[in-house]
């Protein structure tokens, strides 16, 4: 018998995001969460906050980063059932995203013993790729 838990459900996963003060303004929403993918997605609607320019419906590369970040995370999370620090992240940015949603999509590459590494996809609401990032998280168990 294994006493290993199993990965988070998007539910649970939706509650550890929505229980953070910056993420629950980011109003990150889970759409997908596969555990056997090592893979998440999640939706990110635009608000004037995130804006470049006031009424340019043209989103900022620093929300867009961080939704990189925050989503890089989650699909460790979903494993491992606890928040991990960034180590390092970069960000691609390769088109503007302009009055567009953000859908995003995370997918482990490695879960090691002391670092995990995550490769993340952003598009917008026609499926156009926007941005790339790949994210380095300490798993190390505190």
């Amino acid at each position: 018998m294994s006493d290993k838990l199993p990965p988070l459900s998007d539910a649970e996963l939706q509650a550890m995001l929505d229980h953070s003060p910056f993420i629950s303004f980011l109003g990150l929403k889970v759409t997908e969460a596969d555990p056997a993918k090592e893979r998440v997605t999640m939706e990110c609607e635009m608000r004037p906050e995130f804006e470049r320019g006031k009424g340019t419906g043209q989103w900022h590369g620093g929300p867009i980063a961080a939704v990189i970040d925050t989503v890089g995370d989650y699909a460790l999370i979903m494993a491992l059932r606890r928040g991990l620090p960034t180590i390092n992240f970069r960000v691609d940015y390769l088109r503007p995203a302009i009055k567009t949603k953000l859908i995003t999509t995370a997918t482990v590459r490695r879960n090691g013993k002391s670092v995990g590494i995550v490769d993340v996809d952003v598009f917008n609401d026609k499926m156009v790729l926007l941005a790339i990032g790949r994210a380095t998280y300490s798993t190390l168990q505190a």
